[in-house]
């Protein structure tokens, strides 16, 4: 009886791992105070991250995104916003 679940298990297991998974991102829109929460689904890290990891983050988000490779002004002052949310840099704010 025991074996009989673990074949169900096995063949639930099996079905699942075959489709694809997909990374859940942020479903957009910025809030009008910019949170801690918010500065980390921005960067891609935790809330408690270390500095480096921040720093790290905001380097490799920057590059996608900085306004002379054709990014956005405003998605990078909301990048160093969360940068500076994350490390205690102060409210900077956002200029937009």
């Amino acid at each position: 009886m025991g074996s009989r679940y673990a074949i169900q298990a096995w063949q639930v297991f099996r079905t699942r791992a075959a489709m694809p998974r997909m990374r859940r991102f942020y479903p957009g829109g910025f809030e009008r105070e910019m949170t801690r929460r918010e500065a980390a689904l921005i960067l891609g890290v935790r809330e408690r991250a270390a500095i480096d990891k921040i720093k790290e983050a905001h380097k490799r988000v920057m590059v996608a995104n900085h306004p002379d490779a054709g990014g956005s002004h405003y998605i990078a002052s909301k990048i160093n916003e969360a940068k500076d949310m994350l490390t205690g840099k102060g409210k900077s704010g956002s200029v937009f």
